[in-house]
C-alpha cells in the first residue's frame, strides 16, 4: 500500500488526462486563460520593470522566455518574472480562503516546457490539471492559515506538481520535489494589509520554487519524503491539530477539489467581490450618488475583515492599497458606478472624489457571520435624509455556488 506521499507523487506523474472530468478540464482551461491574459496585462505594473532589470542583471543560461518582453532567461528566473506579472492585477483565479494557483502554476509549467524542449497542448493541460488539484488538496481553512498567505503555502505544491509533470519526472523524483516544495512554504497576509508589492512578488517566488524544486529532484537532490506523515510534516506545522495526512489524498483522482476554484468579476481581493456587487446593485436600484451617502457600514466575518477591513491608507503602491481595501472598493463602486481595471490605476485610486467617500465607509468584523461562510457580507447604506438601505449575501459572485457564465469569463 502506498503512503500518502507516494500516492500524491504517483498522481502527479501518471494520472491520465482522459480521466480528468470534463468540468475539471473546463476549469483548468479557464485557469490557463486567466493567468496568461492577466500576465500580459500586468507587464506594465509596479515592480515588474525593477524585477526584470534585476533578473537580467543576474544573467545565466537562456532557457525560457518571459511574457510580453521575450527575454531569454534561466527557467527559474522566467517563471519568477512571469508569475509576478500574472498576479500584478490580482485578477487571476483564486480559491477560498485565498490561494492563487494559476499565476504560479502556468508560468512554472511554461518554463518547464521550454526546459524540456517543448510539450504538447494535451501534456500542458494534464500538468495544469494535476497541479491545480494538488494545490487544492493542500489548501487549508481560515483557522489553519491564521495569517499565512495561502498562496505561499498551497500554491507552491501546485507549481511544483505541474513542473514535475511537464519535465517527465518519475514518481520517486516527484515525491522528492514535493518534499522540497514543503520546505519552501511561507508568506504572510501582512503584505496585503501594508499595501506592498510583496503580494505579487510572492507569486513569482512560488512559480520559481516550483521549477527549481522539480529541477533539483530530477538531478537527485532530496527533500523530506515524509512531508505529510512526518512528526514535523505539513499537518503538524499548518493543520493546527485538525488535519490528518490521509485527508490530503482522500479520493485522489476520483473527487476533484480544483472545482472549488473561483474567478472574479471585479479586479480586487476575493473578500471584496460580494460587497462590490451589493453596492453596485444599490446604486443601480436606488440611483444613489456619492453626495447622497452619509455613511456606509460593511460587515464581514473576521477573517475577511482582517484582510480588507483595515483603514484605507494611500501608500507607495496605490493599486495594492485599493485591491485590498473594502472601504475603497465601496467608495469606488458608488462614485464610478462600476469596478474595472482602469479604476485601480494609481491616479484613479487617488481621485479626491473617491477618497472623500472612503472616509464615510466603516467596516466591522462580526464573528456571528462565520457560520454564513467565507464570503458573507452585509452592506448598510445610510443616506443624508436618514434612509437606510440594507443588502446582504452569503456567496459572492464567482465563487462555487455562483460561478461566472461563459460570457462573464470572456468579458473579464
Amino acid at each position: 500500500m502506498m503512503s500518502p506521499e507516494e500516492a500524491l507523487a504517483h498522481f502527479v506523474v501518471a494520472h491520465p488526462l482522459a480521466e480528468v472530468p470534463a468540468d475539471a478540464l473546463r476549469t483548468t482551461r479557464r485557469v490557463l486563460l486567466a493567468a496568461s491574459s492577466t500576465g500580459v496585462a500586468g507587464a506594465g505594473e509596479d515592480g515588474v520593470a525593477e524585477l526584470r532589470a534585476l533578473l537580467r542583471e543576474r544573467g545565466g543560461t537562456p532557457q525560457a522566455t518571459t511574457l510580453v518582453f521575450g527575454d531569454r532567461m534561466p527557467a527559474v528566473a522566467a517563471a519568477q518574472l512571469n508569475g509576478t506579472m500574472c498576479r500584478a492585477l490580482d485578477f487571476c483565479d483564486a480559491m477560498a480562503p485565498g490561494p492563487h494557483f494559476g499565476a504560479a502554476l502556468v508560468p512554472a509549467c511554461l518554463a518547464a516546457a521550454e526546459l524540456r524542449g517543448g510539450c504538447s497542448g494535451a501534456e500542458l493541460l494534464a500538468a495544469l490539471a494535476v497541479g491545480c488539484e494538488v494545490g487544492a488538496r493542500f489548501n487549508l481553512s481560515e483557522r489553519q492559515y491564521d495569517g499565512f498567505d495561502p498562496t505561499g503555502i498551497a500554491a507552491v505544491f501546485a507549481a511544483t506538481a505541474g513542473a514535475a509533470r511537464v519535465l517527465g519526472l518519475d514518481a520517486a523524483q516527484a515525491q522528492r520535489a514535493l518534499g522540497l516544495a514543503f520546505n519552501r512554504c511561507g508568506g504572510s497576509f501582512q503584505s496585503h494589509i501594508d499595501g506592498t508589492l510583496g503580494v505579487r512578488l510572492l507569486q513569482g517566488w512560488v512559480a520559481a520554487a516550483g521549477v527549481e524544486g522539480a529541477q533539483m529532484a530530477q538531478r537527485g537532490l532530496t527533500g523530506p519524503l515524509n512531508f505529510l506523515q512526518g512528526v514535523y510534516g505539513f499537518p503538524h506545522l499548518y493543520g493546527r491539530g485538525t488535519l490528518a495526512p490521509g485527508d490530503v489524498v482522500a479520493g485522489l483522482g476520483r473527487e476533484w477539489r480544483l472545482q472549488r476554484m473561483m474567478f472574479k468579476p471585479y479586479p480586487s481581493c476575493g473578500a471584496t467581490q460580494g460587497l462590490t456587487e451589493l453596492v453596485l446593485a444599490l446604486v443601480q436600484e436606488r440611483g444613489l450618488t456619492a453626495e447622497q451617502v452619509a455613511q456606509v457600514e460593511v460587515r464581514q466575518p473576521p477573517y475577511s475583515h482582517r484582510l480588507v477591513g483595515h483603514p484605507f491608507k494611500l501608500g507607495a503602491n496605490p493599486r495594492v492599497d485599493a485591491q485590498f481595501s473594502a472601504a475603497w472598493c465601496v467608495a469606488n463602486a458608488i462614485v464610478r458606478r462600476g469596478s474595472t481595471l482602469d479604476h485601480f490605476r494609481p491616479e484613479q485610486v487617488a481621485d479626491p472624489a473617491v477618497l472623500a467617500l472612503v472616509d464615510r465607509v466603516h467596516t466591522v468584523g462580526d464573528p456571528a457571520m462565520d457560520e454564513r461562510g467565507h464570503t458573507a457580507v452585509d452592506v448598510i447604506v445610510t443616506t443624508a435624509d436618514g434612509t437606510r438601505h440594507t443588502r446582504g449575501l452569503d456567496i459572492a459572485p464567482g465563487f462555487p455556488g455562483r460561478p461566472l457564465s461563459d460570457a462573464q469569463h470572456r468579458a473579464r
